[in-house]
């Protein structure tokens, strides 16, 4: 059986697409910007855009860069400059040195939490990947979340699916202000006349008999014939139930197996 950290693996390995560059990215607030103008050395300006979207420019005052993209901004400091009389027809360079406004949260089970740049079209994979991939307690299902118009929306991605269809929709494209949380994987517990009792993850589709296999298989005292599973059901009253090897284990399910009498 193939587990999700191998799935994300090839995954990650496989699927980091085109990205565009950072020159056609919104601008936006606490994004620091360098620029100069060719031949002129004293404009040159190391600044942060403001919460209003705007920069103070030599020369020109107040620049409103919020929106624009990098290219954009030269563009229009380079019109302030030509059309106020100060440069006739200025070579306006930009630069994005620290991208502030368009991050993405990625938090969970991943080896790096943190916020990174969604500079250019970047895919749920390529941000995991930035991410330092899952972790060894990842679960199959990644939450992502945006805030669109004051609303908050939440769309759960099983990456095993994803990986199996190959399907670039389901590769979700993120924007700024997106969320991603990779949710722990479920847990199974076993104890009793095994090797190795303990708590351990619950694979896919996980059968009994992977599960006594994960335990390190019985003890000299055990008994397949006394293998049970203590499982709580909808209303939380725990329930006993004799199991066959090939049954399916559920998220919290104790597997106990008994002490053989002969």
């Amino acid at each position: 059986m193939k587990t999700i950290k191998h799935a994300m693996l090839m995954m990650l390995l496989v699927t980091i697409g085109s990205w565009a560059s950072a020159a056609d990215v919104p601008l936006g607030p606490g994004d620091v910007l360098k620029i100069t103008v060719f031949g002129n050395a004293d404009l040159t300006l190391e600044t942060r855009v403001s919460e209003a979207g705007s920069i103070s420019y030599p020369l020109v005052g107040e620049v409103k860069v919020g929106g624009l993209s990098a290219n954009e901004a030269e563009k229009k400091i380079a019109d302030l400059l030509d059309k106020g009389g100060f440069i006739r027809k200025p070579q306006v360079n930009l630069i994005v040195t620290e991208m502030q406004s368009q991050q993405v949260s990625v938090l969970g089970q991943v080896n790096k939490p943190g916020r990174y740049p969604v500079d250019g079209k970047r895919s749920l994979t390529d941000i995991l990947a930035l991410a330092g991939g899952v972790n060894e307690e990842a679960g199959d299902n990644v939450v992502l979340s945006r805030t669109s118009d004051g609303k908050v929306t939440k769309e759960v991605i099983d990456m095993q699916e994803l990986v199996r269809s190959a399907d670039p929709a389901k590769n979700r494209e993120l924007a700024a202000g997106d969320s991603i949380f990779v949710e722990r994987a479920p847990r199974f517990y076993i104890y009793g006349e095994v090797q190795k009792p303990g708590s351990y993850k619950l694979q896919r589709d996980m059968m009994v008999l992977q599960a006594l296999s994960t335990g390190g298989g019985l003890s000299p005292r055990g008994t397949e014939r006394g293998v049970r599973i203590k499982r709580r059901d909808a209303s939380g009253v725990l329930q006993i139930m004799n199991v066959k090897h090939d049954d399916l284990l559920k998220p919290d399910d104790v597997v106990y197996v008994k002490e053989s009498l002969f």
